[in-house]
């Protein structure tokens, strides 16, 4: 009897060290793991551009720790969906910051979302990598805000340069009724003087119309030689779509917030002769062998095709740029954010999916206008125009 008490006891005694080095080892695994959060618009609306992002993430972080991780630690991506919501949005960095206690923070994918979250960060002292092209997120500079996307303002310069170079004196334009659009629409107005460029006739269409004949009827009424859509998916496909049931053959341009294959798919036949600027993955096999993002623009676009087995897009360059930015700033930190914001404010030669990043105290995007190509869609696909 008396046997089996001690052996009892020390089976519980055995169990009860079990358990304690059990949670230990537990913390101590996820102390040793550094987490970042992501928030992009993964279903809704702007799902074309927040899905490529989550798994853009998610295949940058699979490579990261598939090569010993940063400093022996590995990553841990917690991710949530914004829906395209603000409010959605809001509630997400809320939770990565107070609950998650993440290092970083990835997004989200729209200039409004965005927008909204930017208080939160800056107030909890996180860096927050956006992905949306506003001009707005990180002008003037705050200091705990970057993002990857191209900006708005060498958009509409790329673009303007097209038309002057191809003596296009006269348009109209057409913009969506958000954030985005409103950016787009300061830069086309602002820039136009400095290209030589008037506008004749200025509208707009809300982010959920689904008929914009009668601002192009306005537009077409003042006798532009070119029009110009600002905005994203559905409503630029709409717009498209519009101008070729009304006859209009002038040429028609549309921002790089299209410059995806979901808008060749919403528009069909009548995406074709489109320009648009655009980064340069969807015309990287295009590139000469001398441009210095084509090697790195081919490894992304192969390894993302082959895991998820779908078309590569230039939006989800925009989160697996701002995971190699992370990559880079992230050694010797030791999970500090203070140390891990000063690395990446002093990122100089990155080279990525939307360009070759130079970031200052004063630069918190780091592209410059060799950041953009244009493109016109031929045939179903993106045509690199010289």
């Amino acid at each position: 009897m008396r046997y089996r008490y001690y052996f009892k006891n020390s089976m519980l005694i055995l169990l009860l060290l079990t358990a304690v080095v059990f949670v230990f080892s537990s913390k101590a695994l996820a102390a040793d793991t550094y987490k970042i959060g992501g928030i992009f618009s993964v279903t809704g609306p702007a799902s074309f551009l927040g899905d490529p992002e989550k798994k853009s993430m998610e295949l940058a972080i699979e490579q990261i720790n598939a090569a010993g991780g940063i400093d022996g630690r590995m990553l841990e991506g917690i991710i949530y969906d914004t829906e395209g919501d603000p409010q959605r949005a809001v509630q997400g960095i809320t939770r990565l910051i107070n609950r998650d206690n993440v290092i970083a923070i990835v997004g989200p994918s729209l200039t409004p979302t965005s927008l909204a979250v930017l208080p939160f960060a800056e107030r909890a002292q996180v860096p927050l990598i956006s992905c949306a092209a506003g001009i707005a997120i990180t002008e003037p500079v705050k200091k705990w805000i970057f993002k990857t996307a191209q900006s708005d303002v060498l958009a509409v310069a790329s673009v303007y340069q097209h038309m002057k170079d191809n003596g296009i004196q006269k348009i109209g334009i057409l913009t969506v009724s958000n954030a985005f659009g409103e950016s787009g629409r300061d830069q086309l107005l602002k820039q136009a003087e400095e290209f030589g460029i008037e506008i004749v006739q200025a509208d707009s269409f809300g982010d959920k119309d689904t008929d914009m004949t009668a601002q192009l009827t306005r537009i077409r009424r003042n006798e532009p030689e070119a029009i110009i859509c600002w905005g994203t998916n559905p409503g630029p496909a709409v717009v498209a779509k519009n101008v070729q049931q009304l006859g209009i053959t002038i040429p028609l341009y549309q921002s790089h917030g299209v410059a995806s294959p979901r808008f060749i798919d919403l528009a069909g036949d009548a995406a074709e002769g489109i320009f648009l600027p655009t980064g340069k993955i969807l015309v990287a096999d295009l590139l000469p062998d001398t441009d210095v993002q084509k090697s790195f623009l081919l490894d992304y676009i192969q390894a993302y095709e082959s895991k998820f087995n779908q078309p590569v897009s230039g939006f989800g360059g925009y989160a697996y740029d701002a995971m190699m930015m992370l990559k880079e700033a992230l050694p010797g930190t030791n999970g500090d954010k203070e140390k891990l914001r000063d690395n990446l404010e002093n990122i100089q030669g990155l080279i990525g999916v939307s360009g070759v990043f130079n970031f200052s105290p004063t630069d918190h995007n780091g592209l410059g206008p060799d950041a953009f190509v244009m493109v016109r869609i031929e045939n179903g696909t993106w045509k690199l125009v010289e």
